[in-house]
């Protein structure tokens, strides 16, 4: 009898394995067809899907789908650059394998669909360069994977989404270019693995939360081109070991330039100009010796030009126009400089001699030394400037003849005199190669436009 109930439950549990094994096969061609079935709400949208994507060939095989090995779904999509035109269909929400959706450089509008939120495991989304309107659904931070979301040059308005904050996977944000409102949600703070922070050309308006900050794994902040104000704090950068971009330019901000950036030591752009900075260009910036670009043009910086700016060998731009920045240019604190191709020193309040060191920045494209008040003659030495493009030295003192060394740099396209007290004659033969010479009278020179 024993036997026999044994035979009986073990014919039972392998009629129970085979049904599940069965309805396990049959239930993973029925999830693909679910799979096949959204994807088909955006065939519409091209020429190029309505042909390739076809019922007599794999949804796996389609372009820009890929299957995964494992479950076999859909798990990535990309149709960037395909100038799609249409909404987003909500049936995309039952893709609930995907993992990657990339529809860039195309021309899809409207509203985001609720539905994105049902696809929990999203690690990457990028909408860049579309016509997206309406507000940033805060849905989206309901994607608990979500590692990076790039929503730049769209038509988003209103404010970020504080739910954003709940995406504690983010590394990439990228909202830059839009028409966001609003302040800058405190809660981010909670972003403790984000790499790139970026809200850029906005309207958003109120101080940066300090808790930004404190985010140790930044490497990009980039806020510029918004309504910020307040003073950033006197610490930003004690917990910012890996930061390498500070774009803080054209916002409200003001107050002194914290002393502390010496602290951000891996800093290769820092732009704080445009605000309403004030004080002196701290001497402490001479430690961030990987800088290329600084950008402190425009604010209401005053004092002189700090010595310990020739620490910063890797500049390409160093800007600092439109200040009340005074004392004589030490032209030597360029010399190390190998790779400086911009200089703008424009309406400061410079005084002195141009000195012959000028000629040692040999790497220089863009010199811009107007409306200051510079004396004396301008150096031969300009001449061996022989990548020079712009030299801009219009309104100062200057005096004596114009060096004819200048028109041996043959890469000038702009050379602008204009308001000086330059004086002799301007002979044609120093200017053998150049067919739109404007020569003027009074000043010797006005402004050349050449080549």
């Amino acid at each position: 009898m024993e036997k026999k109930l044994y035979c009986i439950f073990a014919y039972a549990f392998l009629i129970t394995i085979t049904f599940q094994m069965l309805s396990s096969e049959a239930k993973q061609p029925l999830s693909l067809a679910t799979d096949q079935t959204a994807l088909l709400s955006l065939k519409h949208t091209s020429l190029l899907l309505a042909t390739n994507w076809t019922n007599s060939t794999s949804v796996c095989t389609w372009i820009g789908v890929t299957c995964s090995f494992r479950h076999h779904r859909v798990a990535a999509l990309n149709l960037s650059n395909m100038a799609l035109s249409a909404t987003i269909p909500p049936q995309l929400g039952r893709l609930s394998f995907l993992v990657s959706l990339d529809l860039t450089n195309n021309l899809f509008y409207g509203d985001l669909p609720h539905q994105l939120s049902l696809l929990r495991r999203l690690k990457f989304i990028s909408f860049r360069l579309n016509h997206f309107t309406g507000d940033i659904p805060p849905m989206l931070g309901q994607l608990p994977k979500l590692e990076h979301l790039n929503l730049r040059n769209n038509s988003f308005i209103g404010s970020i989404p504080k739910s954003l904050s709940n995406l504690t996977n983010l590394q990439f944000l990228d909202l830059t270019s839009n028409s966001l409102s609003g302040e800058i949600p405190k809660e981010f703070g909670r972003l403790q693995s984000l790499q790139t922070l970026s809200v850029q050309f906005n309207r958003l308006s109120g101080a940066i939360p300090s808790a930004i900050f404190n985010i140790s794994t930044l490497v990009v902040i980039a806020l510029r081109d918004n309504e910020l104000s307040g003073s950033p704090p006197t610490d930003m950068c004690r917990n910012l070991p890996f930061l390498t971009v500070l774009g803080l330019s054209f916002n409200k901000l003001s107050g002194a330039i914290p002393k502390n950036l010496s602290q951000c030591s891996r800093l290769e752009v820092l732009g704080l100009s445009y605000n309403s900075f004030s004080g002196e260009i701290p001497s402490e910036i001479g430690y961030l010796t990987s800088l290329q670009i600084l950008n402190l043009g425009g604010d209401n910086l005053n004092g002189i030009l700090p010595h310990e700016i020739g620490h910063l060998q890797s500049l390409v731009e160093f800007a600092a126009e439109d200040n009340e920045i005074a004392g004589s240019i030490d032209f030597n604190i360029f010399m190390n400089m190998s790779s400086l191709q911009t200089l703008a020193l424009a309406r400061n309040n410079f005084t002195g001699i141009l000195s012959r060191d000028v000629g040692n920045i040999t790497m220089l494209t863009n010199l811009y030394l107007y409306e200051n008040h510079f004396t004396g003659l301008i150096p031969t030495e300009f001449g061996q400037l022989y990548h020079l493009e712009i030299l801009a030295l219009d309104v100062n003192s200057l005096n004596g003849s114009i060096p004819h060394e200048l028109f041996n740099i043959s890469t000038l396209r702009i050379l602008s005199l204009v308001d000086n007290a330059l004086t002799g004659l301007l002979s044609g033969t120093y200017l053998p190669c150049y067919q739109h010479s404007m020569p003027a009278i009074a000043n010797s020179v006005a402004a050349f436009l050449l080549k």
